[in-house]
């Protein structure tokens, strides 16, 4: 594995320099890395430079890093020069899986001895993609979200060829570079976010194709009331606290019948002794010790913040928010 530590990298190359690919080399231009960028595209440099223009103010208002400048990035003619002396590479290629596999198996035979190589895939698992590379080992996932320069997340996960090193190396990087990482255990097909991003997905197609509800409906049923929920505390959280002081347990009991109600369109898990402890346990975990009430107000607190940085706040309740904000400290 690379003898550069993630915290010692300053080169980076992007392979592939559309929405996604640009988005990071915005980022990583954003927190001082000198950056080289490779798309075979025509006209990609020019889009490039528009795009991380185009990021540009709003990278300056969450703060740049020291060193943080545009001038550092290079547009490189061929995809072995992008690569020549990265310490890190990412790839964003289209979702095209036979792409993936020969692009892989390109940088891998390009890339320095040991340079951990990552791909944005949005779906595809490394397993699939690492067939032809003949050093597999240090081929990773790393799976953003759109735009990579705003969005923390990056789930990192390895093939069954990758090395655990190359993993937690990666996972460290994103880490140093300003991501906030979920490492997976293992490959699941679309990952952790895509999955929960795609079950709403569906139910909102299904809901348009039957004349259920409209596109703003249910576009307004998420910004209006769950993803304002959502933007601090996940689904699951959520949940426990629909069961008051007796938590998800009470939840389950609750509405775990309601599982098998036609609800939604995609077939649900059947709720027995394993799913059930299961959940529980881990919205415990994922309290860390905080209580019923101290979730309570993070949540109400976390409620008043997005509204007012959404702007949707009413100057006449500025008071009163304030009074509850005093209240929940």
């Amino acid at each position: 594995m690379s003898t550069t530590t993630p915290e010692e990298v300053r080169r980076v190359a992007c392979v592939g320099a559309g929405v996604i690919g640009g988005g990071w080399v915005a980022h990583f231009l954003a927190r001082g890395y000198d950056v080289t960028a490779w798309d075979p595209a025509p006209g990609a440099e020019q889009r490039l430079r528009r795009l991380v223009d185009a990021a540009w103010p709003a990278l300056e208002r969450i703060g740049l890093a020291d060193g943080a400048s545009r001038e550092r990035l290079t547009v490189a003619a061929t995809l072995e020069e992008a690569v020549a002396d990265a310490q890190f590479v990412q790839e964003s290629a289209p979702e095209k899986l036979e792409l993936k596999r020969d692009l892989l198996t390109r940088l891998d035979a390009a890339a320095p001895a040991g340079v951990v190589i990552a791909s944005s895939t949005s779906g595809y698992p490394m397993t699939d993609m690492q067939t032809g590379a003949a050093n597999p080992g240090r081929l990773v996932v790393g799976h953003p979200f759109n735009p990579p320069y705003l969005i923390p997340l990056v789930e990192v996960v390895g093939g069954e060829r990758t090395d655990a090193d190359a993993v937690t190396w990666a996972s460290r990087f994103y880490e140093v570079a300003g991501k906030s990482v979920i490492t997976m255990r293992s490959e699941v097909p679309g990952f952790i976010a895509n999955r929960l991003q795609e079950a709403l997905w569906r139910e909102a197609l299904h809901m348009v194709a039957n004349g259920e509800a409209t596109v703003r409906e249910i576009d307004a049923s998420i910004t209006e009331g769950p993803g304002l929920r959502w933007a601090f505390m996940g689904p699951m959280l959520t949940f426990a606290l629909a069961g008051g002081e007796g938590g998800m347990a009470h939840t389950l009991d609750h509405f775990g019948p309601s599982l098998k109600s036609p609800w939604t369109r995609l077939e649900a898990p059947e709720l027995d002794r394993k799913l059930y402890d299961a959940v529980v346990r881990g919205c415990e975990e994922a309290a860390d010790g905080r209580t019923v009430a101290d979730l309570v107000a993070e949540r109400d607190q976390g409620v008043i913040d997005v509204l007012r940085a959404t702007g949707r706040l009413p100057r006449e309740a500025t008071a009163t928010a304030t009074a509850i904000e005093r209240s929940t400290k």
